[in-house]
């Protein structure tokens, strides 16, 4: 018995390179639907993605045509997100698009409780985003100083004399 188990082990350890070798050896299918398969409808939604369509696999262009084929129907306003988050998507490093989709697949997998709690962290957060931003915007506004325009001279220090002015020789006696 414990012969046989052995022989298994090893007539398995053997063909198992093999099998990967040959399964390796097929040449792939291309990921469909191409871009140039697409509907230009299509295309122009979905231009977010042009740059990256070579790199996606048949299932995640399948997923992004059924969204394109939704796109129609959305308002104006959720478009206008959609296209918003495509082109955040297409700038994200591939580690950065595994660590997303890790991400929200912890955050499927929590309790409704939970989810509501995470929700609730993130919309806080996007809102102090904002707070941040509008204040960055309002300081940003402020008019700077034209360039050439002398600066006030800091207190106690006599001011320079103007241009064309000739400077009193620091000899000179005062009357």
């Amino acid at each position: 018995m414990a012969k046989t188990l052995i022989a298994l082990i090893a007539a398995l350890c053997l063909a198992y390179p093999v099998a990967a070798a040959q399964s390796k050896s097929e040449p792939q299918k291309p990921a469909k639907p191409a871009w140039t398969e697409l509907t230009p409808v299509q295309q122009q939604i979905l231009a977010p993605l042009a740059g990256e369509w070579d790199k996606l696999d048949t299932t995640r262009r399948k997923k992004w045509v059924a969204i394109a084929k939704k796109y129609p129907k959305m308002t104006p306003k959720q478009q206008q997100r959609l296209q918003t988050r495509m082109k955040e998507w297409a700038a994200l490093t591939p580690e950065q698009r595994r660590a997303a989709r890790e991400n929200y697949k912890s955050v499927k997998k929590l309790p409704p409780e939970k989810r509501k709690a995470v929700k609730l962290q993130w919309q806080q957060y996007q809102q102090s985003l904002a707070t941040q931003d509008e204040t960055l915007g309002k300081h940003l506004a402020e008019p700077a100083p034209a360039a050439g325009t002398p600066a006030a001279p800091a207190a106690g220090t006599p001011a320079a004399p103007a241009a064309g002015t000739p400077a009193a020789p620091a000899s000179a006696s005062q009357p």
